[in-house]
Parts: structure tokens; C-alpha cells; sequence
């Protein structure tokens, strides 16, 4: 019985004993206090606690953790409410300012993310607050980091996740943005017509211009055709005076020439041709030899 009584004793001390290992895993934290005082935060790794003179009061992540606060009701500086929810990641920098810092530390943070809030938008109009996202969540972020920082909290980022006026606000505006955008619509369409209309005017004087430039163009060439024709009879005509001259033609010859011109008169329009007395003589001269020659026939 002694030894049974002594193997129980045995095994009630080693599990009381393994009870009271505590390993800490990555990323998080024990706080312990001993004797009701805080006396360490234990980090990554194993540790024994000391039974009835250690607890553990409190296991903290030191993550980065998101928490997303219901709409609140905030005004603007133009008198108009909206509903605002916000988005804050935080993270526990400093376990023991966490547990003895405050209370309800994500109770704090969201009416003081709420307050915050309520004092930005009221110095802001409501086209402000619709259009300033980045400038509120940098200086909510800024407020609320600087107030956390004695509870062992960082403030990372905070985002406005939606912003919801009135419904007759809401109507407004979406009537305000489909006439702007019809307003845009008409002038991209003018802007396309006067285009289309400019570049068919460019297109006419293009063509105009081309067409002009083609009938000088068949102008200079047929003059350059006619002056060079006129040139080419003018060398003709000099090289045949040339080659006349050069022969030394009779009188007889210069006659029948004389003659030859006539002839071609006589088939012309003219109905009267004066014709010079050396020519009447030489040509009263062939008539003779005609007749003689018929004659011997």
C-alpha cells in the first residue's frame, strides 16, 4: 500500500509539475506577475511557471491586427450627416503597457477613433470630406497613434472603408454627375464634329491647291511645247535660207519659188492677190515655153 500511495504521489507531483511548463509560441506573449505584481512578459521559447506565486495574467498577439468599427453619425461643417465606418490596423508593441495601460483597449480605440473622427469632418464641407480620404485617414492615423502610445499600441494605417450621405444628397449628386457627364458627352461630340468638319475643309483646299497647281503645271508645258515648236520652224526656215544662200540661186530659181507661194495663195480664202510685175514677166515667160512645148508635140 506504501508504494501504491507513493507512485500516486509520484504522478500527481510530475503532472502539477508539467502543468505549469508554459512554451510561448512565435508572434505572441505572456504576461506574468508574481505575487499580484507584474514580473516579466515572456517571449518565444519555454518557460516554467512557479505554482501558487506566478499566473499568467494575460497571452497577447503581437501581430498586426485588424478591427472594423460600426458607421458612425458625423457632421460636416455644411450641416450635413453622414455615416462614416473606419478601418484601423494596429499593432502591440508593448505587452505590458497593453495589460495595465487601459481597460478595454479595443473599446477605447473605437470611441477614440469615433470622436476623432466627429472633430476632422466637422472642420471639413461635404465635397471635402467626398474628396479628402487620404488627408483624413493621415491625420486619424496621426491622432490616434500619438493618443495608443501609452498603451503599448501602434497605430499602422486607419481607412475610411465608406462614406454615406443622405439619400437626397445621394440623389443629387448622382443627378449632378449624369449631367456632367452629358455635358461631357456634347462637347467631345462638337469637338469631333468641328474636326471632321476641319479636315474636310483641309481636304477641298488640298485639292483645290492640286488641281490649280495641275493646270499650271499642263500650261507651262504646253507653252514650252508650242515655243519650242515655233523655235524648231524658225531653225528650219533659217536653215533653209542658209542652204539658199549658200547655193546662190538664180533669178529663175527666186521666180519659181515666187511662184510656188503664189500658188498656195491662190487656194486660201483671199479674193484678191496683187502679184509683182517681175513675176507677171516670168510667169508670162512659162506660158510661152508651155505653149512651144505643146506645140513640138
Amino acid at each position: 500500500m506504501a508504494v501504491l500511495g507513493f507512485l500516486f504521489l509520484l504522478i500527481v507531483v510530475l503532472i502539477f509539475v508539467i502543468s505549469n511548463i508554459k512554451i510561448v509560441s512565435q508572434a505572441t506573449c505572456m504576461v506574468v506577475e508574481r505575487l499580484g505584481v507584474f514580473h516579466a512578459a515572456w517571449g518565444t521559447g519555454f518557460h516554467f511557471k512557479i505554482p501558487f506565486i506566478e499566473r499568467i495574467v494575460k497571452k497577447v498577439s503581437l501581430k498586426e491586427q485588424v478591427v472594423d468599427f460600426a458607421p458612425q453619425p458625423v457632421i460636416t461643417k455644411d450641416n450635413v450627416t453622414m455615416q462614416i465606418d473606419t478601418v484601423v490596423y494596429f499593432q502591440i508593441t508593448d505587452p505590458k503597457l497593453y495589460v495595465y495601460g487601459v481597460e478595454h483597449p479595443m473599446a477605447a480605440i473605437e470611441n477614440l477613433t469615433a470622436t476623432t473622427l466627429r472633430n476632422i469632418i466637422g472642420d471639413l464641407e461635404l465635397d471635402e470630406t467626398l474628396t479628402s480620404r487620404d488627408l483624413i485617414n493621415t491625420k486619424m492615423r496621426a491622432i490616434l497613434d500619438e493618443a495608443t502610445d501609452p498603451w503599448g499600441i501602434k497605430i499602422n494605417r486607419v481607412e475610411l472603408k465608406n462614406i454615406l450621405p443622405p439619400k437626397e444628397i445621394r440623389d443629387a449628386m448622382e443627378k449632378q454627375m449624369k449631367a456632367e457627364r452629358e455635358r461631357r458627352e456634347s462637347i467631345l461630340k462638337a469637338e469631333g464634329e468641328k474636326k471632321a468638319a476641319i479636315l474636310v475643309a483641309e481636304g477641298n483646299k488640298q485639292s483645290i491647291i492640286l488641281e490649280a497647281e495641275a493646270a499650271k503645271e499642263a500650261a507651262i508645258r504646253n507653252a514650252e511645247g508650242e515655243a519650242q515648236a515655233i523655235l524648231a520652224v524658225q531653225e528650219a526656215v533659217a536653215q533653209g535660207i542658209r542652204l539658199i544662200n549658200e547655193a546662190t540661186p538664180g533669178e529663175g530659181v527666186i521666180a519659181l519659188k515666187s511662184l510656188e507661194a503664189l500658188e498656195k495663195l491662190a487656194n486660201g480664202t483671199a479674193t484678191k492677190i496683187v502679184v509683182p510685175s517681175d513675176i507677171q514677166s516670168l510667169a508670162g515667160l512659162a506660158v510661152s515655153a508651155q505653149e512651144l512645148l505643146s506645140k513640138e508635140k
